[in-house]
């Protein structure tokens, strides 16, 4: 099991210090010197009751130390000198003048903040080599699921080492350490991506999982409105399951399933903008995902084949039978054209519906209404529907403020919205007769 490393800044000694007694259910505690400005070493450590790792970042790795070379390795080796635990020294720094003495092990880090660098596997072998009995910390910026896959192909595990994919698109690296041979990962808000103390072990249960663990994921893009992580993550813990499930951004299914086996995904849920892209890519769907052509649900089969499936229909067919609403019958205007739009059409098309489909491209509109005998219209949609279903993403947070149609051309009997985040939205907001939120 990985250890936990909150990093704490301050912008003085006692506000540092302060922070630092903070981070009491941490294993470890990272000092981040660089931007303390009336700076006192000893005081810094003095009364710890936790093993810290040492760091002064430079300017020019992103830090906030503006001084000397010289000045700087003073403090770090005046850290050594009073016993910190890990003195974290940049690998591209001059470290001639470096004295760490017995007591205090090197971290010998490497920081990218302008991506993955192609070189970055020779720049690991350089690293092992020049750290000694140290711990080697990479963090560069991941962007893509495919980073995450090169970063941990590039980096190995060969030996104490921290690895981290900074940004949104690393969180694999820091809810699962293990699978980057991380000695620790990092909480805190000091860098881009970091995760707080809190949502490492409450929500991504860190302090529970390991390479024994079931991976599972939600994909797509954008995903930071997303409560699927909490909800499932919460069911995990709930039901005794030993699981984790993190986000997985990214607009390419095949991007997800190459790296998916190499990290042990055993599963996923699929939403926006790929529900539509599985079938093409080797992926076995269920009939209803067949006849709708997207999923929202990928499974692994005891025989390592991935499977496909559609559960949308029923999650969006229940709050209107709880209803008791009959749709037989009655005009249904579906705002979209995407995965989501097609189970919506497929749904209302099988309870009766007189079914229009409205999107911004009309021939988006057009081939949907063609494979399941709808109607397309044009944008926007004429008003007085029985029910209209905002089936884009349109509303979503953080630009909660939007709706996919202005006030004068919301007038119907029912707005049923996708949307979930937030639960009330500026559409429903708009309409003036019932509305319905997403039963998610």
């Amino acid at each position: 099991m990985a250890l936990i490393c909150e990093t704490v800044t301050g912008t003085t000694t006692d506000a540092l210090r302060a922070a630092r007694d903070r981070a009491q259910r941490a294993d470890m505690v990272e000092l981040r010197l660089d931007g303390v400005t009336d700076l006192d070493v000893a005081a810094a450590l003095q009364g710890r009751t936790r093993p810290v790792v040492v760091t002064c970042r430079a300017a020019w790795e992103g830090g906030a130390f503006s001084g000397s070379e010289t000045e700087r390795m003073a403090v770090l080796n005046q850290a050594a000198q009073l016993g910190a635990e890990f003195v974290d020294v940049e690998w591209r720094a001059n470290r001639s003048a470096l004295r760490l003495g017995e007591r205090t092990r090197l971290v010998l880090s490497h920081h990218d903040h302008a991506g993955l660098p192609g070189d970055l596997a020779d720049r690991a072998r350089a690293m092992r080599a020049e750290a000694g009995t140290g711990v080697i910390k990479i963090a560069v910026t991941t962007a893509t699921f495919a980073d995450c896959r090169r970063l941990r192909d590039a980096v190995g595990a060969g030996g104490d080492q921290v690895v981290i994919g900074m940004g949104h698109a690393g969180t694999l690296t820091r809810v699962c350490p293990w699978i980057y041979g991380s000695q620790w990962t990092y909480c805190g808000t000091a860098a881009p991506g970091q995760l707080t103390y809190t949502e490492l072990t409450e929500l991504y249960q860190v302090r529970r999982t390991g390479p024994h663990t079931r991976v599972y994921g939600i994909v797509g893009a954008p995903l930071a409105h997303s409560a699927s992580p909490a909800m499932h993550n919460a069911a995990f813990v709930a039901a005794g399951i030993d699981a984790v499930y993190v986000p997985v951004e990214t607009s390419d299914a095949s991007e997800f399933l190459e790296g998916a086996r190499e990290f042990g995904f055993a599963g996923a849920s699929v939403t926006a903008p790929i529900k539509t892209q599985w079938a093409s890519r080797g992926v076995r769907l269920d009939a209803a995902s067949t006849k709708i052509g997207a999923i929202n649900t990928l499974a692994l089969n005891p025989q390592g084949e991935w499977e496909g499936y559609n559960f949308d229909v029923e999650g969006f067919v229940a709050p209107l039978v709880r209803r008791g609403l009959q749709l037989t019958g009655q005009r249904v205007v579906v705002l979209g054209a995407g995965g989501a739009a097609r189970a919506t059409v497929w749904a209302l098309s099988r309870q009766g519906a007189q079914v229009e489909i409205c999107a911004r491209r009309i021939e988006a509109a057009t081939r949907l209404a063609a494979e399941f005998g709808a109607s397309a219209v044009t944008w926007p949609p004429r008003p007085g529907w029985d029910v209209l279903v905002n089936a884009t993403p349109v509303g979503t947070w953080p630009a909660v403020e939007r709706s996919p149609l202005s006030r004068e051309s919301v007038r119907g009997r029912l707005v049923y919205d996708l949307v979930y985040n937030p639960p009330t939205t500026t559409l429903m907001n708009l309409d003036r007769s019932t509305c319905m939120p997403s039963p998610l």
